[in-house]
């Protein structure tokens, strides 16, 4: 059985648009809550979103949804999706959810859930709460005795900071730093700047002012021009940019130029493997992480261990293999020793860490080996997907045989949009771009 509600990372569509109405998010909410209680004691479930404006009416149906199923509801407020996974487990939830559509625009939103332990559910579980929302759960719903309360959650944007703060080598300062940090207007606008200035920074917010719709809006990780013009504008040794719901972040150099997951993931597992903090031999990355990663872990004699796309899925190798750096080239960097999730705040802080304890420029700090060609282009669809078509197949086994031994293709659907993302990597800059640009006008046509 396939899974029709949930994708690569949780639900997500256009609010008041199914799947993201408030009626599915009250069934939801009350098939989640079905499958989490187990025993008598009093459930309970975090709710956490980023600043959307459907998360107002996302919040209050999921909580309906939980409340008529007899689970207590803590609500955070707009908090970043790893603060969510972080109070599931220090309040000792049955499980969390954060109603956040990430790096998505505002009229998107999703909902994503964490088990007990702060991590991501599985494909099953997921599929176990779609499969309930099949059948009649109006007998399973409480008493009118057993309905659940719902509580505002005092000073998470504290508890946060504090928990943030702790992941920061003990001892070292951010003084002397001029640090841009772009919040995307989203879940981080209170607590990242709060954080860095704590730790000595002379900080220069910028995406700090929500309205409700300006989320990721010409602005954090994936629009980094503001964050990276902020830099040279304030003379700042770094620039970081998170996304609407800060599990992910990229970072400018004092140049100006952006530095991508794959950089900080090659920074931070190199810098623990000098200190003797990593674990497992490699780091965890997906497909789509650049072949120049590859190399210099190896020149590092390291390995790096590929996943499908989706942060749960190198989370699901990390904690298999027993690594504890991982992430995307995108910039959701998982660090297991801190977080079951990505942070991008969190991430930040260890590249951080790193230009402290080296006193090195970010330009030198953070660049440690040159990329290959790569190009990602993406091609919408709607109705079946055009990668069965007989024309498609074939385009895209002769590409395959073009760039064999010198690159890669990759050819996937988005789990979150209905795109057809077509990457190719290699030596040739030339034969790349060619390869992705003919795979995308046939795709495109079949599309039509």
């Amino acid at each position: 059985m396939t899974r029709k509600l949930f994708g690569t990372d949780g639900i997500r569509g256009t609010a008041n648009q199914h799947p993201m109405t408030a009626l599915t998010a009250m069934m939801v909410g009350q098939a989640a809550a079905l499958h989490f209680k187990n025993g008598d004691h009093r459930h309970r479930v975090v709710i956490g979103k980023d600043t959307r404006l459907s998360g107002y009416m996302l919040e209050n149906a999921l909580t309906a949804g939980f409340l008529s199923c007899g689970m207590d509801v803590m609500l955070a407020g707009p908090v970043p999706t790893p603060a969510v996974a972080m109070l599931t487990r220090s309040l000792r939830a049955d499980f969390g959810v954060m109603i956040s559509a990430s790096h998505n625009p505002f009229q998107d939103n999703g909902i994503k859930f964490f088990g007990p332990d702060g991590y991501k559910l599985s494909d099953e579980v997921e599929l176990e709460i779609e499969s309930r929302m099949d059948t009649n759960m109006a007998a399973d719903l409480a008493p009118a005795a057993d309905i659940g309360r719902a509580k505002r959650l005092d000073d998470v944007v504290g508890r946060y900071t504090e928990y943030v703060k702790q992941t920061f080598p003990k001892g070292a300062s951010l003084s002397g730093l001029k640090i841009v940090i772009d919040c995307a207007h989203g879940a981080a606008y209170k607590v990242a700047p709060e954080v860095l200035w704590e730790l000595g920074a002379d900080i220069v917010k910028i995406g700090v002012s929500p309205n409700g719709k300006n989320i990721n809006d010409g602005c954090g990780s994936t629009a980094t021009e503001a964050m990276r013009r902020a830099v040279l504008e304030h003379k700042a040794d770094i620039g970081i940019a998170l996304d609407g719901d800060a599990d992910r972040v990229l970072i400018s150099d004092e140049k100006g130029q952006l530095v991508d997951g794959d950089q900080l993931m090659g920074l931070i597992g190199a810098d623990w493997h000098r200190r003797g903090l990593l674990r497992g031999g490699s780091v965890v990355a997906t497909v789509m992480s650049n072949l120049g990663l590859e190399k210099f872990l190896e020149s590092q004699e390291l390995g790096l261990l590929r996943t499908p796309v989706g942060d749960r899925y190198v989370v699901e190798v990390m904690r298999a293999q027993g690594c504890n750096v991982g992430g995307e080239q995108s910039g959701h960097l998982v660090l297991g020793d801190f977080a079951t999730t990505g942070d991008g705040l969190v991430a930040a802080l260890q590249v951080l860490a790193v230009l402290v304890a080296g006193n090195k420029p970010a330009s030198e700090a953070c660049r440690l080996f040159d990329t290959f060609p790569q190009l990602l282009k993406n091609v919408r669809y709607s109705g079946a997907s055009p990668l069965e078509q007989a024309n498609v197949q074939k385009a895209i086994a002769d590409a395959e045989g073009r760039l064999k031994g010198s690159g890669r293709l990759l050819i996937r659907k988005s789990g979150t949009e209905p795109l057809i993302r077509v990457m190719a990597e290699g030596e040739n800059e030339t034969l790349v771009t060619a390869v992705v640009d003919e795979l995308v006008n046939i795709i495109g046509r079949a599309a039509a």
